[in-house]
């Protein structure tokens, strides 16, 4: 199974700097938080990852990722290339998840991260879990669940 880690190192691959394209610190946050969700949804509530993901002041947070690149502060992070093997020859992610990733980029990725808080910040699994715990998985499936609901 990816990690939160994998999930950031993809979409900074797709980040481009110095267009409504690239990624701070809070907006990869806000990114990899609508990945898990997404592909929550559509996979029968199925993680993509197992890092758990909090709900801070900012919004839902990955404290790896955070102390991975908080040192940004603002700025935008430096886009990395991304290879989709593991040292043992095994693919990270499986085509769908490439999908899905790619569909939350193609949805979320020209937004700044101060309006992607913003979006969380209006989102039950944010609003009902308490400063600093953890946003269970089964809050966040039901939530993404309910939003594909709404557009079918």
């Amino acid at each position: 199974m990816p990690r939160a880690k994998d999930v950031a190192n993809y979409l900074l691959s797709l980040s481009i700097p110095n267009t409504p394209r690239a990624i701070t610190p809070l907006k990869l946050q806000k990114l990899v938080y609508y990945s898990q969700g997404w592909h929550m949804a559509l996979n029968n509530g199925e993680p993509l990852f197992n890092d758990e993901i909090l709900a801070w002041e900012h919004g839902p947070v990955v404290s790896e990722l955070y102390y991975d690149y908080k040192h940004y502060g603002y700025l935008t992070i430096t886009p990395k290339n991304f290879n989709n093997m593991t040292k043992k020859n095994r693919k990270i992610f499986s085509k769908k998840q490439l999908e899905i990733l790619k569909a939350v980029w193609d949805s979320y990725g020209e937004y700044d991260g101060k309006y992607l808080e913003e979006l969380t910040h209006q989102e039950e699994p944010w609003l009902t879990t308490h400063r600093n715990e953890i946003i269970k998985k089964q809050k966040i499936k039901l939530y993404f669940n309910r939003l594909i609901s709404k557009e079918l």
